[in-house]
C-alpha cells in the first residue's frame, strides 16, 4: 500500500497546561483512529532554514512547515480522506499538504 505525508502548515503552541492537554487529546485519537495505517504519527517541526546553490537562508523567521505524519493508504483519495479529520484544520488554524511518498 503507497505512503503519504502530511506536511503541516501554521497552527501554533498551546498557551496553557490544560489548552495542550486538550491539544494533545484530540492528535491522539485522531492517530489512534487511524490505525495500523499510521506509518509514523511524526513530530513538529522547529524553525527551518533553506539550503540551496547560493547558500543557506531562512525566510525572515516564517517556517513553512510546522511537521509532518506519515501514514499508508489505498490513494491520494483516501489519504485525503484521512487527512480531513487532522487536528490542525480545527478552527482554521492551519493545513495539511498530502504528497504521495514514491517508493525508489
Amino acid at each position: 500500500m503507497p505512503k503519504f505525508m502530511f506536511i503541516y502548515h501554521g497552527g501554533g503552541r498551546p498557551e496553557t497546561s490544560e489548552e495542550g492537554e486538550k491539544v494533545m487529546a484530540a492528535w491522539t485519537k485522531w492517530m489512534e483512529g487511524i490505525g495500523e495505517d499510521l506509518v509514523d504519527g511524526g513530530n513538529p517541526a522547529g524553525m527551518s532554514k533553506t539550503v540551496t546553490v547560493h547558500g543557506i537562508g531562512h525566510d525572515g523567521g516564517a517556517n513553512p512547515v510546522s511537521g509532518y505524519t506519515l501514514v499508508k493508504a489505498a490513494d491520494m483519495e483516501s489519504a485525503c480522506e484521512i487527512a480531513k479529520g487532522c487536528p490542525i484544520l480545527e478552527h482554521g488554524m492551519g493545513t495539511v499538504e498530502v504528497a504521495e511518498a514514491i517508493e525508489m
